[in-house]
């Protein structure tokens, strides 16, 4: 049995014998998932956009396809997790061991085992547009992610990748910013845009992972050479819980479609699209997404029985008459997804060059 990620981050366990759908005799060459886990990126705000913090895991409903679902694990920002379910919904000994004080969940003063984990961080993917597009203004750019880097938080680990035509894994994901540093200075300016070839192969990656996962897009114009369609990449995205944040210049924003693509994009998967007009601007941009990282909480569910086994909508409220006035972004859903999907759609982006 293998194990694969789906959601924010879903844990997934392919196996054969299971069918969704399509002809009897294809079953035993098929491999279809089934989710374990299913684990949410939440951002809480007013209505002047300031972060809301100190929520704690009652004063949040999550319903899938009208299904009311219990919190299995909790965490805020860069704080460390709370354990309050195991695979069979049975509180754990970390909940039990719980006491409510005010406002907050905390550990007895006295005896029992360490509680709370460390701080999981979040999995951070640079993908940088290295295209002709980026002759002008390549240096400012390299100074805003170089800051970005250097502002993460946290037990983040990051990576770097950048993309013209092909895309290039410059700096695989790492703890270490100043492998990350070097990186970003190491890239040239060059071929034709195929952002939503080299989107897909960079979700594809953050796939493989759990825990908090987030790309951050750079690009200084259109998509000129894809063979995908960005709304391929958006679904993909969803499903395997992944969030996209999108960093685009003027040039780009003066192109509608462009323009639309990003915001659609960003919103589906509980992201942002920010449009930088001068490098202070892409620096703000930066230092934004830096806070909204930070600030996410993630939830985390095991699903109850859903036959459903396409497209899931997801809804998660604010419980109480007094957190109704707060702003809640997150992904809408996902779609069950099986071993032979996810390949297909790396392969379609793949090239001989782009598997550097």
């Amino acid at each position: 049995m293998k194990k694969y990620v789906l959601g924010l981050c879903f844990t997934l366990l392919l196996f054969g014998s299971s069918r969704i759908g399509g002809a009897q005799n294809d079953d035993a060459s098929r491999i279809y998932v089934s989710v374990v886990l299913v684990q949410l990126n939440v951002a809480v705000t007013d209505d002047k956009g300031n972060y809301v913090t100190g929520l704690r895991p009652e004063d949040f409903q999550i319903v899938e396809d009208k299904i009311p679902e219990k919190i299995a694990n909790f965490e805020e920002g860069n704080g460390p997790p709370i354990h309050l379910l195991d695979p069979n919904g049975k509180p754990t000994a970390q909940a039990a061991a719980m006491t409510v004080a005010g406002n907050n969940l905390v550990a007895p003063s006295k005896g029992g085992a360490t509680l709370l984990g460390t701080a999981s961080g979040a999995n951070v993917f640079i993908l940088f547009d290295t295209s002709n597009y980026m002759y002008r203004g390549f240096v400012f750019a390299q100074d805003s992610i170089a800051d970005f880097v250097r502002s993460l938080e946290g037990e983040s680990k990051v990576a770097l990748y950048s993309y013209s035509r092909d895309l290039d894994r410059v700096s695989t994901l790492t703890p270490d910013r100043s492998t990350v540093l070097r990186a970003v200075r190491s890239t040239v300016a060059g071929d034709d845009a195929a952002l939503y070839n080299c989107l897909l192969m960079t979700v594809k990656d953050a796939s493989q992972l759990t825990g908090k996962k987030a790309i951050v897009v750079f690009s200084n114009g259109p998509d000129n050479a894809s063979l995908v369609p960005p709304e391929d990449v958006a679904e993909l995205a969803q499903s395997t819980g992944t969030i996209i944040y999108m960093i685009s210049t003027r040039q780009a924003e003066a192109e509608p479609v462009s323009t639309a693509v990003f915001e659609r994009m960003s919103k589906a998967t509980g992201g942002k699209a920010y449009f930088s007009r001068s490098w202070r601007d892409e620096k703000q941009a930066f230092a934004s997404i830096r806070d909204d990282l930070a600030h996410l909480y993630t939830l985390s569910y095991y699903p109850a029985p859903n036959p459903n086994g396409g497209w899931r909508n997801i809804t998660i409220k604010l419980v109480g008459k007094n957190l109704q006035k707060y702003h809640v972004r997150t992904r809408d859903g996902y779609r069950l997804l099986h071993q032979t999907q996810l390949s297909a759609s790396s392969a379609v982006a793949s090239t001989p060059e782009a598997a550097r």
